[in-house]
């Protein structure tokens, strides 16, 4: 079995000396995991940035067992934001969300675009806002659309709030998840 598509980094942790396992969301794939060979070297190190976008090729002897990638960097992104501690959570925050919401293996093009498009707006001004309206349609996308309207006048910390609370009532309380870290650190920056 092989595949090969592009995608952005949700996480990565060590698996032995030099190898490492990440969770990816690709654009045909959805969000796959799998091991890297050599992923902690020093010269791959720096394609292994959560939120950087990547070229993931995958192979596994059948479809339902755990692959490995080679991957190449397509795009940095989180490096441009190293400076800016409130964009870098931003980043954090969207990978943390999508890593626990997301579905392994199930194809979501609208939610792949809309967080591309977010990540993509964090060059401008308006970037929480964009950040909001991204959280809004991934509500939305994974299927409570009718419970969201939000109209708060740029309230920044009232549309965080707004948005933590639909994400608790119909994801994380009634899945037993925990809420991102990441998210609540974004939140308390605008408080």
């Amino acid at each position: 079995m092989y595949w090969k598509d592009e995608g952005y980094l949700l996480s990565k942790s060590n698996f032995d000396e030099n190898s490492i396992i990440i969770e990816a969301f690709t654009f045909e794939h959805g969000k796959y995991t799998g091991l890297v060979y050599g992923g902690s070297s020093r010269k791959q190190k720096r394609n292994f940035i959560t939120g950087n976008k990547i070229l993931l090729n995958w192979k596994s002897k059948n479809e339902n067992r755990t692959g490995y990638f080679n991957v190449e960097l397509l795009k940095p992104i989180a490096p441009f934001f190293f400076d800016d501690k409130k964009k870098s959570v931003c980043i954090l925050s969207a990978t943390s969300i999508l890593r626990i919401l997301l579905p392994e293996r199930e194809t979501n093009k609208k939610i792949y675009s809309s967080f591309e498009k977010m990540l993509n707006s964090l060059s401008f001004d308006d970037w929480i806002d964009s950040y909001i309206d991204w959280e809004l349609s991934l509500i939305k996308e994974l299927g409570f659309e009718d419970e969201v309207k939000q109209n708060f006048n740029n309230d920044i910390k009232k549309s965080l709030s707004f948005n933590r609370n639909l994400l608790m009532e119909n994801f994380i309380i009634p899945n037993r998840l925990k809420f991102p870290l990441f998210r609540n650190i974004l939140e308390n920056f605008f408080s």
